[in-house]
């Protein structure tokens, strides 16, 4: 592990961080087309830059609550294999370099529902959990599917 630069994220009243390489932009929630049949957590679609890009709320993945309707909610488009993910949260707070020595993942790892937390930042006057969006993507029940959608979606616009 080395350090890491992240974007800081809130859900909840915790913070998150996802690493910058991994982040593509950070928007307004905008115009969202809806697909029937999907996860609660799962609030659509919307284009960002052109791209087709599924919304997922973060915070209701994690709290049962949404995003939707905050002021300060954001959308952090995140790059994975397969696809751009826009994860909704409460708030995108800073870009922050956490030191190596300061990230702990004890005790994270036995948690099965969130395998998509990696690490734990131990900062003097905070806690920030680091959230990896290529697990995410691959643990979310449905991600499959609504990628296998995006694709179809992007085959017909060409």
């Amino acid at each position: 592990m080395a350090d890491l630069k992240a974007v800081v994220i809130q859900c909840g009243n915790e913070e998150y961080a996802i690493a910058v390489e991994s982040v593509v932009s950070i928007e307004r929630l905008e115009q969202v087309n809806q697909i029937p049949h999907l996860p609660e957590y799962m609030l659509g679609l919307m284009r960002i830059r052109g791209e087709l890009v599924p919304i997922i709320d973060f915070e209701q993945i994690l709290y049962g609550n949404s995003a939707k309707g905050h002021e300060d909610a954001r959308v952090v488009v995140v790059q994975t294999e397969n696809l751009f993910i826009g994860m909704l949260v409460l708030d995108a707070k800073e870009i922050l370099d956490i030191p190596e020595n300061l990230m702990t993942s004890a005790g994270l790892m036995a948690y099965s529902r969130t395998q998509y937390f990696t690490t734990v930042a131990n900062l003097e006057d905070r806690m920030i959990t680091v959230v990896d969006p290529e697990i995410l993507s691959r643990t979310l029940a449905g991600m499959e599917e609504i990628s296998e959608y995006v694709q179809g979606q992007l085959a017909q616009e060409q």
